[in-house]
């Protein structure tokens, strides 16, 4: 595991997950590895029937030079083709997102979880939190008893 988007489990309910191959440039693989990358503003669309991550920074390789590629640049992502279908109308018709949850290494591919999923409203939220919170209490009552 390289990075996770946190903030993604907290702002959206995740329905469904996917696993993505990414096509990086070889120093942002290097870049990768030192485990400078950010997901916390990205999202997926699908363009041309291809999926794309936006806003995945990926901060410049240092010995990288005249290498470096633009940190928040598009990049395609690898799915089959009816996954990506599948997506496209979801999204479409359900008014669903898809967020980037974690990057990490398989074998020496990186690949990316996606998460298929629905906007959560301030009151879920706060219930979320009031769960965590309540569960959090009962554990600690039972540690001391």
């Amino acid at each position: 595991m390289i990075t996770s988007n946190r903030k993604a489990r907290h702002d959206y309910f995740v329905e469904e997950t996917y696993e993505a191959g990414i096509v990086l440039a070889g120093t942002e693989v290097k870049s990768i590895r030192q485990g400078s990358v950010n997901l916390k503003d990205s999202h997926c669309e699908v363009e041309n029937m291809e999926m794309v991550v936006h806003n995945m920074h990926i901060s410049p390789y240092e010995q990288g030079n005249i290498f470096n590629r633009d940190p928040i640049r598009k990049r395609k992502l690898l799915m089959h083709k009816r996954e990506i279908a599948r997506l496209f109308g979801l999204v479409r018709k359900k008014g669903l997102t898809l967020i980037p949850l974690s990057l990490y290494f398989k074998g020496s591919k990186a690949k990316l979880e996606i998460g298929l999923c629905r906007g959560k409203k301030l009151y879920d939220k706060r219930a979320v939190q009031a769960e965590k919170s309540a569960k959090r209490d009962v554990e600690r009552a039972m540690r001391q008893k």
